[in-house]
């Protein structure tokens, strides 16, 4: 071929190649983990913000129903005016409802709902790690592990709940069945480590009431808004509990309210604050923001939530690296004694953003964790 032709024929093929749109491959995938995305897309596309979980817990008795388990749901709150009812669902292989290990997650989400998204190797989406992420790969190590004959009925039972985001009331109904087991495997983003503990959480309302006025003339009236802002002062200079294990407790203000135009002495004011409590008891911590609070001397009225302290969580399994969590999860609120394991896909510091996500590797790792550890417990 001569020079001429030889050049005509790769500025051809240039422009062919320019021509042809670069699109994106997504990764081949396994059988496996194709089901797995799957069952999680689903998930994350169904809205469940805590209070709105009927749909995602109808899905999940479908699915789970589909895969021969028996399947219960538990009432939690019943149907209202312009609210479906609220349930937990409990599953279990074959007709054994008492079993020897519980493997649990949450299905509720905070707001606002953002809708499911691929991008690569990453799938983002609200839930998308908290805590559905977890609901998924909980059910495929179960299922993989039935398949396998790695199971016997009586084995183990997937439960998960609603409302964990807010008051914990799908656990805490789920006391009432009385059933119990040798060790709980509860689901949490925990950046595919075992979690050795989390800190405690207790919740502070501060209510002032003063007196309403013109504010050209102050000392006609009593700002309540003044007097939260003194009581809050005083709280984020109180000396909270601390801990080599958990480090500082937190205090978080939340939310104030208080007034209803710049030049109206504000009459009525609150203000909402949690505590994250990294040593010591609830009671403990308080007394130490009753008497800040008290020491402003200013007449407030103080309601004072009673929380938990620090959780310890066992952590004896190997293979795995462990972790210290600040965010509070369901297992101070489920009654019993029993070992349990808190892990999962994806990290904390992404959920409850704007930009929720994970990587599909982190799922994948996720279902040989969840085996690993309903394996150890088996034993």
């Amino acid at each position: 071929m001569k020079l001429a032709q030889l050049s005509l024929v790769l500025l051809l093929a240039n422009w062919v190649s320019a021509s042809i749109p670069n699109i994106p491959q997504q990764p081949l995938l396994s059988a496996s983990t194709t089901s797995l995305l799957a069952l999680h897309k689903d998930l994350v596309e169904i809205e469940s913000i805590t209070g709105n979980e009927a749909d995602v817990a109808a899905y999940l008795v479908t699915y789970l129903q589909k895969q021969n388990f028996t399947v219960e749901t538990q009432e939690v709150v019943p149907e209202s005016k312009g609210q479906k009812a609220r349930h937990n669902v409990l599953a279990y292989a074959g007709k054994q409802r008492k079993t020897r290990v519980l493997i649990s997650s949450h299905i509720d989400t905070v707001p606002p709902y953002w809708p499911y998204e691929r991008k690569g190797d990453e799938i983002w989406g609200r839930g998308s790690v908290d805590a559905k992420g977890s609901v998924a790969t909980q059910i495929i190590a179960v299922e993989q592990l039935l398949e396998a004959g790695k199971l016997e009925e009586g084995d183990i039972a997937l439960l998960f709940v609603v409302g964990e985001e807010v008051d914990g009331v799908g656990m805490k109904k789920f006391n009432e069945l009385g059933l119990s087991w040798e060790t709980v495997i509860f689901g949490e983003p925990t950046e595919l480590k075992l979690a050795s503990g989390h800190k405690g959480i207790m919740g502070v309302e501060i209510h002032a009431k003063g007196k309403a006025g013109h504010s050209g003339y102050p000392k006609l009236g009593k700002s309540a808004n003044a007097m939260i802002i003194r009581a809050l002062a005083a709280l984020l200079d109180a000396k909270l509990p601390y801990s080599e294990k958990y480090g500082n407790s937190t205090l978080n203000i939340g939310t104030i309210q208080g007034g209803v135009a710049a030049n109206v002495i504000p009459e009525d004011a609150i203000s909402k604050i949690a505590i994250r409590i990294a040593d010591g008891t609830p009671e403990e911590v308080k007394k130490i923001c009753s008497d800040a609070i008290k020491s402003t001397g200013e007449e407030l009225d103080i309601n004072i939530a009673y929380g938990y302290g620090p959780i310890y969580i066992d952590s004896d399994v190997e293979g795995f690296d462990t972790i210290v969590c600040n965010y509070g999860t369901d297992i101070p609120n489920l009654e019993g004694h029993h070992k349990r394991y808190l892990y999962g896909a994806g990290s904390i510091l992404m959920a409850h953003s704007d930009h929720e996500h994970l990587k599909i590797s982190d799922l994948e790792t996720a279902v040989e964790g969840y085996k690993k550890l309903i394996s150890h417990a088996l034993k």
